[in-house]
Parts: C-alpha cells; structure tokens; sequence
C-alpha cells in the first residue's frame, strides 16, 4: 500500500480534504466491565484517555492527512500494537513504556488494531479496536463487534490459555449491548432520507456475525475478506472474525428501524433476549 499523509480526526468532525499533521495518544488500560445482569468481568482496551473505558478507541482519519500515534501501556504486562491490514506494528511494549507509530493510506477503508501478544488472549480479553480512513464529508458510524465467553476469560487470565468450546454468553457493539448501544452517538444511526450515510463494522471477536438491516438496502463499499462482493446491494452482510466492512445506506423513507444480528443467539445476553447486538436507525424526513 502506498502511503500518504492522514490525520486523526474523530467522530462528528467533518471532512476538509486539507493535509494537516496530527499527534495523537491512546492508552492499554485495564479494568473491569458489568454486564447487564450484574456480572463483573475482566477487561482490557485501548482508550483515548488513561482512564478505563470498556470501548476501544475508535480512530478516524482523513485520507490525506498525516498522524503521529503515541501508545501508552497503563498495563502490568506487555502489549503490542498491529494495525491488521496496514503494514503497521509495534513490537512489544514494556508496562509504563510506550512506542510511537506513523500510520498512512492511499484509500479510504475500514481496519483493526489490536494486540498481537500472546495472541488471541489478549485480543480476547478486549485489546482490539477499529481504524478508519475517510475521503468524503458523509455522516459515519462505527460498530466493534464483540462477543465475550467468561468462562474463556477466567481461564486466560488464571491459566493462559483456553480448554472449553467457546460459548460466549455477551454480545456488545461498542462495549454496550441494547439498549444501551441506542445511546452511543458513534453507533447509533441518525440522519435524513436522502443522506448518505457510511457504517464501519469491524468484527473483533472470535465468531462470525451476521448484521441484517430492516427497512433499507445497503451497498457493500469494501470487504476485507470477500472483495468480488463489493458493489452488492443487500439488506444482510455477514463478517467473520477479525474481518472489516464498510457499509453505504441512502435511506429512501423516513422512520425507526432496526439492526441485529440475524445469529440469533448474538442478540441475547446471558441467553435472555433481546440483551445483545440489537439497535434501532433514526431516519428522519
């Protein structure tokens, strides 16, 4: 991939086309997330601040801007940062050190960062997030797809390693399972009838999902697994793990619809519906 200059900008700042150099930071923190029904789970994230976050930082850059990424490990142990798809990767960075990254693209697209020590555990147990590289001024959205088996998680963090058959029992989009994923302005869909509207979907976990849209159609601009599916027009889009999709919706009526996965058991949470990968698009005239 050819590289040019990027910036780092984030969600709700629009697009200018005018090459300006960033430098930004995001820290390895570790904490713990709650679940719905109460339940205390480890958990580790790349975050914009040094204060834990159950969301990973979601990167949004123009494509012809240039950023100076700075990463931090508030973390015990060692972590690495690869930007999976882009050629970029830190090797491992000691608990208080950090590593500077320059990160380029050519093209708009959607992509992962996570870590690839003593991977997957440490992508299991949260360290994966989603970098995106934009050249228009339509509104986007980004959904981190992630699914979480306790059982897994107990067992890296008391053995290091897995022995049971994965059954995740937590499906989140942006660390948030519904409803509370309708209050994330960076997920949940809002526009007009005859906007265009881009949605960034990275699967970051470990089973494949399958995001079906009611009330729209939706053009499939990139697939980091299937490219001779691009250019399609559908209204359901599977993704396996640690795949990337970018999405384009134009909706042609207004009103409230919604978006799950069609594997239904990732709509649930602790196997009570509908606690899982569900939210609703607000479309208005």
């Amino acid at each position: 991939m050819k590289c040019i200059a990027i910036s780092l900008v984030f969600f709700a700042i629009s697009f200018n086309g005018l090459s300006t150099q960033i430098t930004d930071t995001i820290y390895i923190n570790s904490g713990v997330i709650q679940s719905f029904n109460g339940s205390n789970i480890p958990f580790k994230s790349y975050n914009n601040t040094a204060v834990f976050e159950k969301s990973n930082a979601i990167l949004s850059y123009s494509v012809t801007d240039t950023v100076t990424l700075t990463v931090i490990n508030n973390d015990s142990v060692a972590h690495q940062l690869r930007c999976y798809g882009l050629g970029v990767s830190a090797g491992a960075i000691a608990p208080g050190n950090q590593v500077d990254l320059s990160i380029s693209s050519d093209s708009p697209g959607t992509f992962i960062y996570y870590d690839q020590e003593d991977y997957p555990n440490n992508k299991i147990l949260g360290l994966a997030g989603m970098i995106v590289f934009r050249n228009s001024s339509a509104s986007s959205f980004y959904w981190n797809l992630k699914e979480i088996d306790t059982l897994w998680v107990d067992e890296i963090i008391n053995n290091g390693l897995t022995s049971t058959e994965y059954n995740p029992k937590f499906f989140l989009i942006n660390g948030n399972h519904n409803p509370n994923i309708n209050n994330d302005p960076m997920a949940r869909v809002i526009g007009n009838v005859g906007d265009t509207i881009l949605i960034h979907v990275a699967n970051t976990g470990s089973s494949t999902h399958s995001i079906h849209f009611h009330g729209y159609h939706l053009e499939l601009l990139q697939s980091s697994e299937h490219s001779n599916h691009q250019g399609r027009i559908k209204d359901t889009f599977p993704i396996n793990p640690m795949q990337v999709l970018t999405l384009r919706m134009v909706p042609h009526q207004p009103g409230e619809y919604p978006v799950h996965d069609h594997n239904l058991v990732a709509v649930t949470g602790a196997n009570i519906y509908p606690n899982g990968m569900f939210l609703t698009m607000l479309i208005d005239p």
